[in-house]
């Protein structure tokens, strides 16, 4: 199946006084239309980043380096003028942002905000665009939508503005849906609201979603397929069934050993990964996850590993190598 989104070798830097920070270093992924890809991965592995290279929000001091392709649609976005990408973000492309009271501005009516996108992208008037953002909020729950479309961001709940902006994101009906930490700050009854309305919305209107977050439980709930990344890189890629049940990178191991599982005591202590993630102004020669896995051995040390094929899955660690590893071999020596 052709891929509505295919991005390769995306490399994104920013060039600061301490030094270049290669925070995503080298990436590839697709989405096929109306599919869905969870990026996961600990708080700095580059998974906000990738959202916004595919965006081309990145600015100054980062850039996105020569011999990136992001594909969309069959257009290079990583080579289209900015006139070019402004008619395709927001319209084609939406995003939905980590923090919806900084992203929604408090001058300005919900509703205002909902018109703009539609009237920028549409060619429509101002009553018609108005009334599209009536329809959109009813679209996602919001209660007696033609009067909530006269209130500021602040009169609204946490989860409403969430809601507002999903309802701002699909205005335009566009073909990707990049949701970066959707359900960030809700509580576990709005997020299960949230999650279960992208759900029914991706249905309805065959949209495909890339979500970015850190909880593996939203993961299990929305995707297709996951990748994993780690310090810059995607360590592994694959359906989201086959990676929950067995992992085939130790970081990914180590990620599904860190949930607390339901029925745990409380004397037991939940598993931690040692060590820290290194520093994106100095990512490790060879593997960036040896110096915190337990599986690590001499050619760890020694050779960056890359994307080994282990099908379903794709996984960047040596012990991949000969096919789909084992938990914890003998040959495995820390």
């Amino acid at each position: 199946m052709t891929p509505l989104l295919a991005v390769e070798n995306l490399r994104t830097w920013f060039y600061t006084r301490g030094g270049v920070i290669r925070a995503v270093d080298g990436i590839d992924f697709s989405i096929p239309l109306g599919g869905t890809l969870g990026v996961v991965g600990e708080s700095g592995c580059g998974k906000s980043v990738t959202a916004l290279s595919v965006m081309q929000l990145i600015e100054a001091p980062g850039r996105i380096e020569d011999g990136t392709k992001i594909l969309f649609d069959g257009e290079d976005l990583a080579k289209l003028p900015e006139g070019r990408m402004a008619k395709i973000r927001g319209n084609d492309i939406s995003m939905i942002f980590q923090e919806p009271m900084t992203s929604l501005n408090p001058v300005f009516t919900v509703g205002d905000q909902i018109a703009e996108a539609v009237k920028l992208h549409q060619s429509v008037g101002s009553k018609d665009a108005m009334d599209r953002a009536v329809e959109m909020m009813e679209l996602v729950g919001i209660p007696s939508p033609a009067q909530r479309v006269q209130d500021y961001p602040h009169q609204l709940s946490g989860g409403m503005r969430q809601r507002v902006m999903i309802a701002m994101a699909l205005s335009c009906n566009p073909k990707l849906l990049i949701a970066d930490e959707p359900t960030t700050a809700l509580d576990v009854t709005v997020q299960a609201q949230i999650l279960e309305l992208m759900k029914e919305l991706r249905e309805r209107l065959g949209m495909a979603i890339l979500l970015i977050t850190h909880d593996l439980g939203v993961v299990a709930e929305m995707v297709d397929e996951v990748a994993v990344m780690y310090a810059g890189r995607i360590v592994e890629r694959g359906p989201v069934a086959d990676i929950f049940e067995s992992p085939q990178h130790p970081y990914t191991e180590a990620l599904l050993d860190s949930i607390p599982l339901l029925g745990m005591r409380y004397t037991q202590r939940l598993k931690a990964i040692r060590g820290v993630v290194p520093s994106p102004l100095e990512w490790p020669e060879a593997c960036r996850f040896a110096p915190r896995c337990d599986y690590v051995f001499a050619k760890c040390l020694a050779e960056d590993p890359p994307l080994l094929r282990v099908p379903p899955q794709e996984s960047a660690c040596w012990l991949c190598q000969s096919g789909r590893r084992v938990p914890r071999t003998a040959e495995a020596l820390v």
